[in-house]
């Protein structure tokens, strides 16, 4: 049975007379990637806050393996690993005196749990240079160590990946796989890299005027009405294939750019197909594409939403 990492419970936040956060409820199990998605202002960087408890509840809870961010903060709170924007670095240091630095600010860290991070995150060879001649991802990945630390069930990363170039990036998103998938840590990652969210996550959940419009999964569907087909045609036959597909079919469809595009269940393909080729309409191509998570993502937050 999948264990609840963490719990929204009708979360709000009001700054004055003005709700910034409208009641969020939302679970989120344990050993999941959870990527929380929204245009800048939505709200998640609030959420985030309150999450930690560096922001205090208007209204609601949030519960972190069953105890109460505003009940019962310090044992809530110890289940919690966070990077909030940058992670807090000593750059005259080296990697490892930063790590014993954190260390000695937390009870019951041991030196071969400074060690286990280490490998963790694979700073082994770096561990012993100064922070100040790090790489960003470098960076990175001794921040994610230090919130490692005391062996959390939860990671919150805010925008981890910022200012990465692609390799650092991809380093960033095979160790929160890695965590995830082989230490069983539940990973919450706010992001404005929607490949990178759909690469990474195991479910998105999308904010939007500080409410939640939705929560999906990333994993790839088999549900054919989630994709695109594509049949790819020259000429004049193209309208009369539109005028086919919709009568005989009663399916929607679009032509644009020399391509008939519509959306049908997998086994109806063939038999559409039978009928232009009846009617001598020669098709050059056909595709099925699918939905990515940015096409979805601005279906529910709107296209013109700037973030």
């Amino acid at each position: 049975m999948t264990k609840t990492a963490m719990k929204l419970i009708n979360l709000q936040k009001s700054i004055g007379k003005k709700q910034i956060i409208k009641g969020l409820d939302f679970e989120i199990q344990s050993g999941e990637v959870f990527g929380f998605l929204g245009p800048n202002g939505a709200g998640k960087t609030t959420t985030i806050r309150m999450m930690v408890g560096l922001m205090k509840i208007s209204n609601g809870d949030v519960q972190i393996l069953g105890k109460s961010i505003k009940d019962n903060y310090k044992e809530a709170i110890r289940e919690v690993g966070a990077i909030v924007e940058n992670p807090e670095l000593y750059p005259f240091m080296t990697g490892l005196q930063n790590l014993n630095h954190f260390a000695r600010m937390m009870p019951g860290i041991t030196k071969e749990r400074i060690q286990e991070v280490i490998s963790l995150v694979g700073l082994e060879k770096a561990i012993n240079q100064k922070v100040g001649k790090y790489s960003l991802g470098m960076r990175q990945r001794l921040g994610i160590a230090q919130a490692l630390l005391h062996n959390p069930s939860v990671l919150i990363l805010d925008e981890p990946t910022n200012g990465l170039d692609p390799a650092g990036i991809r380093e960033i998103r095979q160790y929160i796989r890695k965590l995830a998938t082989e230490h069983n840590v539940t990973i919450i990652i706010s992001s404005h890299l929607l490949s990178e969210i759909e690469l990474m996550c195991d479910r998105i959940g999308v904010i939007k005027n500080g409410e939640l419009v939705a929560i999906q999964s990333v994993k790839p569907s088999t549900n054919v009405k989630d994709s695109t087909i594509q049949v790819q045609l020259e000429g004049k036959p193209a309208k009369k294939a539109v005028e086919l597909i919709q009568n005989v079919h009663h399916i929607d469809t679009q032509f644009e750019n020399g391509l008939v595009k519509f959306q049908c269940p997998k086994e109806q393909i063939p038999i559409l197909i039978q009928t232009l080729v009846k009617e001598d309409i020669s098709i050059y191509q056909v595709e099925v594409s699918k939905t990515s998570l940015e096409d979805k993502f601005f279906d529910l937050i709107g296209e013109n939403t700037i973030g």
